[in-house]
């Protein structure tokens, strides 16, 4: 039988406080505060919708984060 997978424990973090930031410094920030996969996307992107234990999600329009959610 395979081992059963690992999944990284999400951050207890606010994605909220994402919102309105830039890029970069939204990324960087989630890096630090322990996310292990940050994703941004454009607004209307179509995706998958399978939640990934942390994985922080932003939606980037003209460089700064509008929508930010986990999974």
């Amino acid at each position: 039988m395979a081992p059963a997978p690992v999944n990284p424990q999400t951050p207890d973090d606010d994605p909220d406080t994402y919102v309105g930031l830039d890029v970069a410094t939204a990324e960087r920030r989630a890096r630090e505060r322990g996310w292990t996969t940050v994703r941004s996307l454009p607004p209307d992107a179509v995706i998958t919708m399978e939640y990934l234990s942390g994985r922080l999600n932003f939606t980037v329009e003209d460089g700064s984060v509008v929508r930010c959610w986990k999974g």
